[in-house]
């Protein structure tokens, strides 16, 4: 949702006059040289609104990440961008897919140990831009390849920035557009009830007991679609106000048709007799959303340059959306450079939104209605977002690997919590390379 706008600034100055021949422009390079990006993360949450299991239940979660961005000057205008990254993560939530596969009690709040505790995603991005001579017109355009455990995706976009009025002046407009494949996979004691199931004899009601009510017969039926396509446009718009301050205004829509909703997030009603295995809810359906979505973002920044120590960075987005979502954002991040080559990063970001229409708690959905979810990312709440980074900058890269001298690395901390009970934490180390 949110919008790039990279300005490129140009140095112009004669070309060495040489004899018989007509006074050139210097033409300076988009990028001087390769750069390579390394960035790791560790990420670490925990809560009890898990949607796996209906609203209920562990959300504890561990991901790892890397990703590399390798950037090549083309030539003085072009330059090709590689970027592909890498998550393993393991989840209490998503273990409870299928929660018989343990040798423990199945509950919510106990994770299984199944193939659906954990998995790996990645995805690969290449990105061609093309800069006018005057350095005033900047085109570009991009392709990206996704895959998890339950989808597959691929991308493309573009955009083009124009700059005005000696540069002090951006205006930006980007499009892009995902085609996306599920996998369908549904919880574990619904599949039974699908297409190809044997319903109450299958195998799992045998060797289990049902508790409760016994006469479990989920009006289940499976997703009819099973692909999500996402298209949107954004409009960028930066001015330099003064000799100090700068602002930038962003408009983004987006809009999605397909399956939108997760096949394996459970739903229970509460008019409908619960029935459980051991201590496992079983659940009743799963999360249905309608198959249309249009979102709709505005926001701005403005950035002061208070002295050659202290910059304050702002931030402000309203998100609405015809699910009923209405949400603000606003943050606030002042880097304060402590000497030539260290700068620190402190951050706060603060979030509220709306519940969705089609939200309820546990149990707490009507079988009668249309469309139903127990996702807390889609309930009423507020978040905070507290951070604290630092970066090294070293502009004559004095240690080198190879052919690259190590520009900038830095390290960031975020602590994230919400009121309604889920708390996160992630540290990131990043470093910047670029070829001699």
């Amino acid at each position: 949702m949110f919008t790039g706008m990279l300005g490129f600034a140009q140095e112009q100055q004669p070309q060495p006059e040489l004899q018989d021949t007509t006074e050139q422009e210097y033409k300076k390079r988009v990028l001087e040289t390769s750069e390579v990006d390394f960035i790791t993360s560790y990420y670490t949450q925990s809560g009890s609104n898990a949607a796996v299991t209906g609203g209920i239940g562990d959300e504890a979660l561990t991901d790892f990440a890397s990703a590399i961005t390798v950037s090549i000057p083309l030539n003085d205008d072009d330059v090709l961008t590689i970027d592909g990254s890498v998550s393993a993560y393991t989840s209490a939530s998503s273990s409870n897919i299928d929660p018989f596969d343990g040798s423990g009690e199945a509950e919510p709040y106990q994770a299984s140990t199944g193939a659906s505790s954990s998995d790996v995603w990645f995805n690969v991005t290449g990105n061609y831009s093309h800069s006018s001579d005057d350095r005033n017109k900047i085109w570009s355009t991009k392709l990206s390849v996704s895959n998890e455990f339950d989808y597959f995706s691929v991308g493309a976009g573009g955009s083009y920035t124009r700059l005005f009025n000696e540069k002090n002046t951006e205006l930006s407009v980007n499009a892009s557009l995902f085609f996306d494949t599920w996998r369908t996979i549904y919880p574990y004691e619904l599949r039974p009830f699908g297409i190809s199931g044997d319903g109450i004899n299958d195998y799992l009601f045998s060797v289990k007991t049902i508790t409760g009510n016994t006469n479990y017969n989920p009006a289940f039926t499976e997703h009819d679609k099973t692909n999500r396509n996402t298209y949107s446009v954004g409009v960028g718009f930066s001015q330099i106000l003064s000799k100090t301050m700068q602002g930038s205004l962003m408009l983004d829509v987006v809009q999605q048709q397909g399956l939108l909703s997760t096949p394996f997030q459970r739903v229970y009603f509460k008019d409908v007799d619960d029935s459980f295995i051991e201590n496992f809810h079983l659940a009743e359906d799963v999360e249905r959303m309608p198959d249309t979505r249009l979102k709709i973002a505005t926001g701005g920044r403005l950035n002061i340059y208070v002295s050659e120590r202290i910059v304050i960075k702002t931030y402000y987005r309203y998100y609405s959306d015809d699910w009923g979502i209405n949400s603000h954002t606003a943050s606030i991040e002042i880097p304060i450079k402590i000497t030539d080559k260290y700068t620190l990063y402190p951050t706060y970001r603060y979030y509220n939104q709306t519940a969705a229409d089609y939200f309820a708690p546990y149990n707490e959905h009507l079988s009668t209605n249309e469309f139903y979810t127990s996702d807390y990312d889609l309930s009423e709440y507020n978040a905070s977002q507290y951070g604290m980074g630092i970066k090294y900058t070293d502009v004559f890269t004095s240690f080198h690997i190879s052919k690259f001298g190590l520009k900038e690395v830095y390290l960031k901390y975020n602590y994230y919590e919400r009121n309604t009970g889920l708390s996160a934490s992630i540290v990131s180390l990043g470093f910047k390379f670029i070829m001699d």
